[in-house]
């Protein structure tokens, strides 16, 4: 239940345009300070976890491991997608809220 709630609203933050997914969109919204969350796929690599994991660190954005990369690709309604990073805070923060229940 909580992850379908989950890739709804990452579904609603790409229809508002309020989303950037794949790595080096996500990398650098993390790095101009756009992006307010951070979700990367539970089946992504070991080396992209620890990217994210670590930048994430240092810039102080909140990151979850969450779903796979087909579902995050699929609520997004792209193909498979590793990383994704929601800009608007309202969302992020209902996501927030979501993953931490």
């Amino acid at each position: 239940m909580i992850q379908n709630k989950v890739l709804s609203l990452v579904g609603l933050a790409t229809r508002a345009r309020r989303s950037v997914s794949g790595e080096f969109s996500v990398e650098k919204a993390v790095k101009e300070g756009r992006a307010q969350l951070v979700i990367v796929a539970e089946d992504a690599s070991d080396n992209t976890k620890k990217q994210f994991k670590n930048m994430c660190a240092y810039y102080r954005v909140p990151i979850y491991f969450f779903s796979s990369k087909a579902e995050i690709g699929h609520a997004m309604g792209l193909e498979m997608r590793a990383s994704a990073a929601i800009l608007d805070s309202g969302l992020a923060k209902a996501i927030e809220k979501q993953l931490t229940k």
